[in-house]
């Protein structure tokens, strides 16, 4: 072969094999940030369950139960930084796939399944609940039914009150979940609305942490982390909130690279 040729042939496929997103760098530049390996999956009562364990566990096998978990998408485990970080810390990330429930009491006692399953695989009994958008509603009912199990809870822009969301974007499974009418639900919010029953969690000393955007459209600041945070505090609890100016309900980094939100849980999880 022509010499020449060949050193343009070669230059070409170099080229190609650039173009197609080989590159290393990939996922710093818009390619997805997904979180390395695959998890472990188990089967409790039919739902299946998600576990991301580190390879170095810390002392304790602390844990981050995240939710919502919906057809098997673990999203935190999808974002780079928040996976490393953890993963590097000996925090194991996982998460029980109940499908689009809203925090009734049946679909919290199914969770404490899952919880009980984890225990038994020795992992701590207080596990760091990360609740993002609906998963905050998902997290907080089963935390105030169980504070004596909750290690700490943080959320990313969280549904923290059945007011709102539940009953005006999502009220076909809002209500499914809690098998209600709404005018029976609205008559009972006092009872199951997780902004109303902190007081078990505050008197645990439970700390929080909330990372929102101040245009959030779907899940408003002042309903939902801003009430949290109020209402705890009133009740002696502690919520830290990172409040981001002009973020909505979004994947963006302000929400998923927040250094604040890593640092809560790295505290969290010691002994």
């Amino acid at each position: 072969m022509n010499p020449t040729l060949f050193i343009i042939l070669c230059s070409l496929s170099l080229l190609s094999i650039s173009a197609s997103g080989q590159s290393p760098n990939n996922q710093q530049n818009g390619g997805p940030k997904t979180g390395q390996g695959k998890p472990e999956t188990f089967e409790i009562e039919g739902n299946k369950a998600y576990l991301y364990a580190a390879q170095q566990a810390a002392k304790g096998k602390p844990w981050i139960w995240y939710a919502p978990v919906v057809n098997g998408d673990v999203i935190i485990a999808r974002h780079r930084l928040y996976y490393d970080a953890f993963m590097k810390a000996g925090i194991a990330v996982a998460g029980f796939d109940l499908g689009e429930v809203r925090g009734a009491p049946g679909s919290s006692a199914r969770f404490t399944t899952f919880h009980d399953a984890m225990v038994k695989r020795g992992y701590s009994s207080k596990p760091i609940l990360l609740g993002q958008s609906r998963g905050g509603l998902m997290t907080l009912a089963w935390a105030f039914r169980n504070p004596d199990k909750v290690k700490a809870w943080a959320g990313i822009y969280p549904v923290c009150n059945l007011i709102g969301y539940p009953l005006k974007s999502s009220k076909k499974e809002t209500l499914a979940d809690f098998a209600m009418t709404e005018e029976a639900l609205v008559a009972r919010l006092g009872e199951f609305n997780p902004v109303s029953n902190l007081a078990p969690l505050a008197a645990r000393k439970v700390p929080m942490f909330s990372v929102q955007g101040d245009k959030d459209g779907t899940v408003p600041l002042e309903e939902h982390t801003g009430l949290l945070k109020q209402r705890y505090e009133a009740a002696g609890g502690t919520c830290e909130v990172k409040i981001i100016p002009g973020g909505g309900h979004e994947i963006s980094p302000a929400f998923f690279e927040c250094q604040e939100l890593i640092d809560f849980i790295l505290k969290q999880s010691q002994p």
